[in-house]
């Protein structure tokens, strides 16, 4: 997969006034909070969805927002495309891991009793 690397538009030369407004109103969102503590939280948590809400909608306007925005279409376009398993499916699938694991614990138990009980002989620290 190759990726490409695109120059921004013409109208991306103001992008970094919108960060700085973003920026500035995410700092000016927290110095409120403290400044506002002994406000109800409820009331301030709908503070905050409201400045985030107005700062998404400033991010978004940059050309790495609308970038942003385009890989999340992108990326649900591509989820409704994966197979899901059925429940059964599922059920079975995770019963072969779960029987899987425990056999070759199992087995990984018997090798190392037999390792030990040979390095024990060897040593002449068992019978």
């Amino acid at each position: 997969m190759v990726f490409k690397t695109v120059d921004a538009p013409s109208n991306a030369k103001l992008d970094w006034l919108k960060w700085i407004i973003a920026i500035s109103l995410l700092i000016a969102g927290i110095v409120a909070n403290y400044y506002y503590n002994y406000q109800p939280w409820p009331l301030r948590l709908l503070g905050w969805l409201v400045l985030l809400g107005v700062i998404s909608a400033i991010v978004l306007q940059t050309y790495r927002g609308k970038q942003l925005l385009n890989f999340v279409r992108e990326s649900r376009m591509e989820l409704r495309k994966v197979f899901w398993p059925t429940k059964q499916e599922t059920m079975q699938t995770t019963l072969f891991v779960g029987v899987m694991v425990v056999v070759l614990a199992l087995i990984l138990w018997g090798i190392d009793s037999i390792l030990m009980w040979l390095i024990g002989w060897l040593t002449g620290q068992r019978g």
